[in-house]
Protein backbone atom coordinates (compact mmCIF):
# COMPACT_ATOMS: atom_id res chain seq x y z
CA UNK A 1 0.00 0.00 0.00
CA UNK A 2 1.45 3.36 -0.87
CA UNK A 3 1.81 6.22 1.47
CA UNK A 4 -1.31 8.30 -0.46
CA UNK A 5 -3.50 5.08 -0.46
CA UNK A 6 -3.10 4.52 3.00
CA UNK A 7 -3.32 8.76 3.89
CA UNK A 8 -7.12 8.64 1.90
CA UNK A 9 -7.59 5.43 3.73
CA UNK A 10 -6.88 6.83 7.30
CA UNK A 11 -8.37 10.07 6.76
CA UNK A 12 -11.43 8.36 5.25
CA UNK A 13 -12.16 5.61 8.14
CA UNK A 14 -10.69 7.13 10.90
CA UNK A 15 -14.05 8.59 12.52
CA UNK A 16 -15.90 5.16 12.33
CA UNK A 17 -13.24 3.13 13.47
CA UNK A 18 -12.00 5.25 16.10
CA UNK A 19 -16.03 5.62 17.31
CA UNK A 20 -16.22 1.57 17.25
CA UNK A 21 -13.44 1.29 19.82
CA UNK A 22 -14.83 3.89 21.96
CA UNK A 23 -17.90 1.78 22.42
CA UNK A 24 -15.70 -1.31 23.34
CA UNK A 25 -12.56 0.61 25.48
CA UNK A 26 -14.65 3.42 27.05
CA UNK A 27 -11.34 5.21 27.11
CA UNK A 28 -9.76 7.77 25.09
CA UNK A 29 -5.88 6.77 25.50
CA UNK A 30 -6.65 3.16 25.19
CA UNK A 31 -9.44 4.10 22.08
CA UNK A 32 -6.26 6.29 20.47
CA UNK A 33 -4.05 3.08 20.62
CA UNK A 34 -5.97 1.05 19.18
CA UNK A 35 -7.00 2.59 16.13
CA UNK A 36 -3.30 3.26 15.46
CA UNK A 37 -2.43 -0.52 16.10
CA UNK A 38 -5.68 -0.69 13.55
CA UNK A 39 -4.30 1.29 11.04
CA UNK A 40 -0.91 -0.06 11.27
CA UNK A 41 -2.85 -3.91 10.12
CA UNK A 42 -3.87 -1.75 7.57
CA UNK A 43 -0.58 -0.63 6.19
CA UNK A 44 1.11 -3.65 6.54
CA UNK A 45 -1.54 -5.39 4.93
CA UNK A 46 -0.87 -6.83 1.63
CA UNK A 47 -4.41 -8.22 0.04
CA UNK A 48 -6.15 -5.67 -2.35
CA UNK A 49 -9.53 -4.48 -1.09
CA UNK A 50 -12.54 -4.65 -3.80
CA UNK A 51 -13.64 -1.53 -2.47
CA UNK A 52 -13.74 1.54 0.09
CA UNK A 53 -16.75 -0.51 1.67
CA UNK A 54 -14.53 -3.75 1.66
CA UNK A 55 -11.66 -2.04 3.37
CA UNK A 56 -13.69 -0.13 6.17
CA UNK A 57 -15.48 -3.59 7.08
CA UNK A 58 -12.32 -4.70 7.61
CA UNK A 59 -11.11 -2.08 9.48
CA UNK A 60 -14.02 -2.43 11.76
CA UNK A 61 -13.48 -5.96 12.02
CA UNK A 62 -9.67 -5.95 13.05
CA UNK A 63 -10.69 -3.24 15.75
CA UNK A 64 -13.29 -5.38 16.97
CA UNK A 65 -10.47 -7.87 17.43
CA UNK A 66 -8.06 -5.22 18.71
CA UNK A 67 -10.82 -4.00 21.09
CA UNK A 68 -12.07 -7.42 22.25
CA UNK A 69 -8.28 -8.57 23.15
CA UNK A 70 -7.32 -5.65 24.55
CA UNK A 71 -10.66 -5.68 27.50
CA UNK A 72 -9.53 -9.94 27.95
CA UNK A 73 -6.10 -8.78 28.66
CA UNK A 74 -7.42 -5.95 30.92
CA UNK A 75 -9.62 -7.93 33.37
CA UNK A 76 -6.43 -10.15 33.71
CA UNK A 77 -3.94 -7.32 35.00
CA UNK A 78 -3.85 -6.54 38.60
CA UNK A 79 -5.51 -3.05 39.83
CA UNK A 80 -2.99 -0.81 41.71
CA UNK A 81 -4.38 1.72 44.35
CA UNK A 82 -5.14 5.19 42.62
CA UNK A 83 -2.81 8.07 43.53
CA UNK A 84 -5.13 10.58 44.60
CA UNK A 85 -3.65 13.51 43.31
CA UNK A 86 -4.42 12.80 39.41
CA UNK A 87 -6.59 14.94 38.63
CA UNK A 88 -10.56 13.50 37.01
CA UNK A 89 -10.66 13.46 33.15
CA UNK A 90 -12.53 16.36 32.19
CA UNK A 91 -16.15 14.94 31.15
CA UNK A 92 -16.96 15.65 27.50
CA UNK A 93 -20.73 16.97 27.15
CA UNK A 94 -22.65 13.89 25.87
CA UNK A 95 -26.32 14.68 24.96
CA UNK A 96 -28.58 12.37 27.41
CA UNK A 97 -29.34 10.18 24.05
CA UNK A 98 -25.15 8.97 23.58
CA UNK A 99 -24.75 9.16 27.17
CA UNK A 100 -27.53 6.33 27.40
CA UNK A 101 -26.22 4.40 24.25
CA UNK A 102 -22.71 4.36 26.38
CA UNK A 103 -24.51 2.89 29.29
CA UNK A 104 -25.78 -0.14 27.33
CA UNK A 105 -24.33 -3.29 27.84
CA UNK A 106 -21.63 -4.28 25.06
CA UNK A 107 -23.57 -6.75 23.02
CA UNK A 108 -26.37 -4.56 23.12
CA UNK A 109 -24.50 -1.04 22.56
CA UNK A 110 -22.29 -2.16 19.70
CA UNK A 111 -25.21 -3.23 17.08
CA UNK A 112 -26.82 0.23 17.95
CA UNK A 113 -23.84 2.01 17.19
CA UNK A 114 -23.39 0.37 14.09
CA UNK A 115 -26.76 0.07 12.84
CA UNK A 116 -27.65 3.96 13.70
CA UNK A 117 -24.28 5.28 13.40
CA UNK A 118 -22.41 4.07 11.05
CA UNK A 119 -25.72 3.00 8.75
CA UNK A 120 -24.87 -0.63 7.78
CA UNK A 121 -27.20 -3.35 7.39
CA UNK A 122 -28.33 -5.90 10.29
CA UNK A 123 -26.76 -8.63 7.60
CA UNK A 124 -23.61 -6.50 7.67
CA UNK A 125 -23.52 -6.08 11.50
CA UNK A 126 -24.13 -9.88 11.98
CA UNK A 127 -21.05 -10.55 10.04
CA UNK A 128 -19.00 -8.27 11.60
CA UNK A 129 -19.79 -9.79 14.28
CA UNK A 130 -19.60 -12.98 13.92
CA UNK A 131 -23.64 -13.94 14.99
CA UNK A 132 -26.77 -14.54 13.25
CA UNK A 133 -29.00 -12.00 11.56
CA UNK A 134 -31.64 -12.51 14.36
CA UNK A 135 -29.36 -12.14 17.46
CA UNK A 136 -28.71 -8.96 15.81
CA UNK A 137 -32.31 -7.98 15.49
CA UNK A 138 -32.86 -8.93 19.24
CA UNK A 139 -30.43 -7.41 20.51
CA UNK A 140 -31.23 -3.89 18.45
CA UNK A 141 -34.54 -4.21 19.97
CA UNK A 142 -33.82 -4.84 23.23
CA UNK A 143 -31.40 -1.95 22.71
CA UNK A 144 -34.05 0.07 21.88
CA UNK A 145 -36.33 -1.17 24.66
CA UNK A 146 -33.76 -0.12 27.18
CA UNK A 147 -33.44 3.14 25.79
CA UNK A 148 -36.67 3.97 25.24
CA UNK A 149 -37.19 2.60 29.41
CA UNK A 150 -34.22 5.08 30.07
CA UNK A 151 -34.94 7.74 27.91
CA UNK A 152 -39.02 7.65 27.94
CA UNK A 153 -40.74 8.53 24.58
CA UNK A 154 -39.53 11.85 23.20
CA UNK A 155 -36.21 9.56 22.41
CA UNK A 156 -38.22 7.13 21.17
CA UNK A 157 -35.94 5.02 18.56
CA UNK A 158 -37.37 3.64 15.58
Amino acid sequence: MSDEQFTRSYQMHKNSVYAVIFHYVRNDADASELLQETFMRLYTNEKPFDSDEHEKAWLLRVAINLSKNHLRRMKFNAYSEIDENIPAPIQEDYSDLLRAVHELPEKYRIPIHLFYYEDYSVREIAGLLGILEATVKTRLNRARSMLKKKLGKEYAVA
